[in-house]
């Protein structure tokens, strides 16, 4: 297994500053995710750790060896691409052992460890196939053996699942992460896809403008944001304007959207303006004779997506609130009805207003 650390790593296109001193220690076998919005600088890092693209300034180790002045062959790295990248004029058997030929391994060599890495995607009997002949998950399983059969140090993947559709990057994403695991290897992941990072992750980087907003678990990144940004980015929230009504080391009261919200601990002084981030599924529908903090709202619209009931509803000033219910769950308002919403003041991140 191999350790990677990027250290003040820098890289500008012109006057972009597409990766902005990044420093960062990713750990022997984990599965490590660079999550961001489109030109944040994610898949840049990614080819700067892949020898694709030039560090220029700072370094990059694999374990206690420098590797950012090495050529990409002599980095043992396997990476793996969103387009596939197979050759579609050699058999699937062929496109894997590519990397095996091109290092000038013995032919009996190269036909059992082709062998070995089309069994551990679970393609061990298309060596003979064309790609034309492969589904696009297929293609994706292929793309994976050919990294895999070079015994990379490392496992790189670039947005690999994106031009898959919905059902079959479920089931991808699950085969990556156990093969990943089974095998022991360091894996970097670039996504856009909040599920997907949340769902496979060791540890999520969540990058913007070229810099780390924030590192963590999965459950730190959704529970915990370190900033509105990342409260936002990562799945549905309410973000709301508001101010700081008074505030103790228990409590603070702040109102936001007409209506009065309790946070729980000291979070500013009277008068401070913040934003809320208030999660859909924090909020429940407030039974009769329920105690505890309520907001009360106003239904505007619901939709029954099956196993989660969508509502919308708006604060008292008209601002928009959603919220997320078990289908099961018996939603007697209809629209243009006030409602009462339960919540847990704990539940509530509050930042201060830009």
């Amino acid at each position: 297994m191999t350790a990677i650390r990027l250290d003040a790593l820098t890289r500008t296109f012109g006057t972009v500053r597409a990766v902005d001193d990044i420093s960062l220690t990713i750990e022997d076998g984990e599965f490590f995710t660079l999550l961001g919005p489109s030109g944040c600088g994610k898949t840049t890092l990614l080819r700067m750790i892949a020898g694709f693209s030039d560090v220029e300034r700072g370094s990059i180790w694999f374990d206690d060896r420098r590797i950012d002045q090495l050529p990409a062959h002599q980095r043992n790295i396997g990476m793996v691409f969103q387009n596939y990248a197979i050759f579609p004029n050699l058999t699937v058997a062929q496109n894997v052992a590519y990397g095996l030929h091109a290092r000038k391994i013995a032919r009996g060599e190269v036909d059992r460890r082709v062998a070995e890495a089309l069994a551990m995607v679970e393609l061990p009997d298309h060596g003979t196939r064309w790609p034309h002949e492969m589904s696009g998950g297929q293609l994706q399983r292929v793309a994976i053996a050919r990294s895999l059969v070079i015994k990379p140090a490392v496992l790189l993947f670039d947005e690999p699942l994106s031009n898959l559709d919905a059902q079959l990057r479920t089931h991808m994403r699950v085969e990556i992460r156990q093969l990943q695991k089974s095998l022991g290897l360091t894996a970097v992941y670039v996504t856009h896809d909040q599920e997907e990072a949340l769902a496979i992750s060791d540890r999520i980087a969540v990058l913007r403008g070229g810099r780390i907003e924030q590192v963590g678990t999965p459950e730190a990144i959704y529970r915990t944001p370190g900033t509105a940004f990342v409260g936002s980015f990562m799945g549905a929230t309410n973000m709301l304007a508001g101010m700081v009504e008074a505030s103790d080391d228990d409590t603070t009261r702040i109102t936001a959207g007409g209506a009065t919200v309790l946070v729980r601990g000291r979070q500013g002084a009277a008068g401070d303006r913040v934003l809320l981030s208030i999660r859909p599924e924090t909020l429940r529908l407030a039974a009769d004779g329920h105690d505890g903090p309520q907001l009360v709202v106003r239904l505007t619209l619901r939709e029954f997506l099956g196993p989660i009931l969508r509502l919308h509803a708006t604060l008292p000033d008209g601002t928009a609130l959603r919220v997320a219910a078990l289908g099961g769950q018996e939603v007697r308002a209809t629209p243009g009805a006030e409602m009462a919403l339960g919540y847990d003041p704990a539940q509530i991140i509050v930042y201060p207003a830009p």
